[in-house]
């Protein structure tokens, strides 16, 4: 585990709730749309048709990192930044190398457990 990431107010699981570019339908098509942040730099990010593994750089309310993965069966790879906002929620902006970049909207996953 790294100092940095362990002292990191994003370490978690987030779920996206929104996007600029993509609507809610389209975040959720094979899952939940989700990144998680782990303190060992690492972490992942899934909405669409799009998973992908992220390499992590910490601050103490934002984090940056590249990604790589596959896009509907494509590799795909790029870059982005994620920062906590006043209200709790996260502000994501993802980028595809050479293509599409947008702004997700994240808030804190929510576990329910069995009564």
């Amino acid at each position: 585990m790294s100092e940095a990431g362990s002292n990191c107010n994003l370490v978690g699981r987030w779920r996206i709730v929104a996007a600029d570019i993509w609507d809610r339908e389209y975040l959720d098509l094979v899952e939940p749309a989700m990144i998680t942040i782990r303190p060992d730099d690492s972490g992942e990010i899934a909405f669409g048709a799009m998973q992908a593994s992220l390499d992590i750089g910490y601050g103490a309310s934002s984090v940056s990192f590249t990604w790589y993965g596959s896009d509907e069966m494509d590799e795909v790879s790029g870059d982005g930044h994620a920062e906590l906002l006043d209200d709790g929620s996260v502000e994501i902006t993802f980028a595809y190398n050479n293509g599409d970049e947008a702004i997700l909207k994240a808030k804190p996953q929510t576990f329910s457990t069995a009564c």
